[in-house]
Order: C-alpha cells, then sequence, then structure tokens
C-alpha cells in the first residue's frame, strides 16, 4: 500500500507522518500519534465521540482520512488542559457533574468548545441543537447541558 506524507499541527505540536490512503484521522490520532483521549465509538460518525476540531471546525475524525488532514491543525481532548489547568469546560462538566461513564465526554467537551466559540451565549436549545451528534448513553444530558451553560459564564467572565 503507498504511503503519503502528512504534516499536522495537534494541540501546538507539529508532526509529521506516513500513512496510508486509507488510514482514518481517528486512528492516526490515537494510533500514530498516542493521543488516546479522542475515542472511537461507531465509526460511522453517529456517536460523536471522535470529535475533534480542525482548524477550529468541529469534524468527526471517524469520517476523515488523515491526509485529508494534511497541513491542518488540529485539536483534541488533551490540547483543552493549559500549564496543568484544567479548561472551563472540563470544570463545569466536573462541577455539574456532566459526565458518567465518560467515553463520549472528550467529543462532548470537543463539540461544546466549538458551539461556545460560535456563540458565547447560548440558550438551552440551542446547546441541545449545538451537542445533537454527540450521544450519550448515560446522563440523559440535563446535567451535560447545565455544565455547557456554565462554562460560557466562565469563558465570558475569562473575555471580559
Amino acid at each position: 500500500m503507498q504511503k503519503h506524507s502528512v504534516q499536522v499541527k495537534v494541540n501546538g505540536v507539529t508532526y509529521v507522518r506516513e500513512v496510508e490512503a486509507r488510514r482514518l484521522l481517528a486512528d492516526f490520532i490515537r494510533d500514530d500519534l498516542g493521543l488516546k483521549g479522542t475515542h472511537v465509538g461507531c465509526e460511522q460518525g453517529q456517536c460523536g465521540c471522535c470529535t475533534v476540531l480542525i482548524n477550529g471546525e468541529s469534524i468527526k475524525s471517524c469520517l476523515m482520512l488523515a491526509v485529508q488532514a494534511d497541513g491542518c491543525e488540529i485539536t483534541t481532548i488533551e490540547g483543552l488542559t493549559r500549564e496543568g489547568k484544567l479548561h472551563p469546560l472540563q470544570e463545569s462538566f466536573w462541577e455539574n457533574h456532566g459526565l458518567q461513564c465518560g467515553f463520549c465526554t472528550p467529543g462532548q467537551l470537543m463539540n461544546a468548545l466549538y458551539l461556545l466559540k460560535n456563540n458565547p451565549d447560548p440558550s438551552e436549545v440551542e446547546i441541545r441543537e449545538g451537542i445533537a451528534g454527540n450521544v450519550c448513553r448515560c446522563t440523559g444530558y440535563v446535567n451535560i447541558v447545565k455544565a455547557i451553560k456554565g462554562a460560557a459564564v466562565k469563558m465570558r467572565q475569562e473575555t471580559a
């Protein structure tokens, strides 16, 4: 199988790797780069566990090939924590019990980050619409919505 050179910046670090043309971005992130926080659930784009940000856009990494990310900036769940300090979203999920088993949490957080960057003060309806592509089988979403709402307040205070 022919390999292609891919250069990506992930969480601020530049990586150059040779990959097969059919290698999924989720597998590249997890297996080639060793960033295991991006979870793989359905491998069909239905659950959202593998959500990452690519050039600031929310993308399900199980639906994208690694070669398609060549030259892109990628943010994974590992990129949220800075200098040992939790991101306001992470803090709010913890404070508001926005997770149970935690399997969907990385994708939920990345999609919520995208939502809040584009809408810093979303309504409950807008939050529910914004996370509709992320499936949680444990929580019923009430605390996830509350956590995102709380994070929105924290993030607005940080930029004020």
